[in-house]
């Protein structure tokens, strides 16, 4: 049963990640067109993903961490905390990850890093207040399978991705809209409708690019349960835990926002945008994730 969650997962994942980079090459493709050249489109596409995807992987957690307000701990400050963080790196197979805090009530959590080697864990004070031994095991361990996976990896890819088409549907946005088109007369109904076809492309590429890193988002939430329960074999352990999470009165995690709430074990913003929020939501329903933890 896990592990057949964990291999459609990963599946749907590729899929997902596959959807986005095609995207990318039809706007670079777009692009190449108006200009007279439709390799060089598809190579700019390429260049300018290239360039996001390098200051990502170098830069990317300090920056989140430090929007995120987080403080890094010792033994001596939360010694249950580091104890439990220590064993599951044990028990995953990989090198005990820096330990961060965020001072806030609310309960929640989340991994960064762009590899096991180079990973953090970071729990706010309220998951470390009000979660017993195993319920913080089972949010310490669903994280653990974050950093294992390179799920933060892939989840900064992702948000990098969508940021190059947003870069990209404007570029075409503006120059359809805004160029004169002299050079292009006489090519006839068929350039009328590639320009018509950019147009939509460049409106619905953001939307559409939202919509799959959310997907792709809630994919690798559900992945990250499943081998979470491998790691302590105990699903009982984080599905209380999200049960604590869900029957929060006061989830808002002061220090998150839209570009870090992917991160965290649960959406600390999902109290935000009313019920049109669920649509773009980066998690997975709670209740969903808890009868699938329940079933394991």
């Amino acid at each position: 049963m896990i592990y057949d969650e964990i291999s459609s997962n990963k599946r749907k994942s590729i899929l997902l990640i596959s959807i986005f980079i095609i995207v990318i090459i039809i706007l670079g493709y777009l692009i190449g067109f108006y200009i007279g050249n439709v390799i060089l489109g598809p190579i700019m596409a390429f260049l300018i993903s290239i360039i996001f995807i390098l200051i990502s992987y170098f830069a990317g957690d300090k920056l989140i961490l430090s929007m995120s307000h987080a403080k890094e701990v010792n033994k001596k400050d939360y010694p249950h905390l580091v104890n439990t963080v220590e064993g599951l790196s044990i028990a995953a197979g990989i090198p005990t990850p820096k330990i961060y805090t965020i001072e806030d009530s609310a309960i929640n959590a989340f991994a960064s890093g762009r590899s096991p080697k180079h990973a953090a864990v970071t729990v706010t004070t309220g998951a470390i207040k009000r979660l017993n031994r195993e319920e913080l095991e089972g949010v310490i361990g669903h994280e653990m399978s974050h950093i294992k996976n390179y799920d933060v990896r892939f989840m900064m890819l992702a948000v990098l991705l969508v940021g190059v088409i947003t870069l990209l549907s404007d570029f075409i946005l503006r120059t359809f809209l805004f160029s004169r088109g002299g050079d292009r007369e006489g090519k006839g109904g068929i350039f009328v409708v590639i320009i018509l076809l950019g147009l939509v492309l460049a409106i619905l590429s953001p939307l559409i690019a939202q919509l799959l890193k959310f997907a792709i988002s809630r994919k690798r939430e559900f992945l990250a349960d499943a081998n979470g329960t491998l790691l302590t074999r105990n699903p009982m352990g984080l599905a209380n835990a999200l049960k604590k999470i869900r029957d929060d009165k006061e989830p808002l995690v002061e220090a998150a926002n839209k570009a870090t709430a992917a991160l965290f074990i649960e959406n600390p913003l999902r109290k935000i945008g009313g019920k049109i929020n669920s649509l773009f939501s980066s998690h997975p329903d709670v209740n969903e994730r808890i009868r699938r933890l329940e079933k394991m």
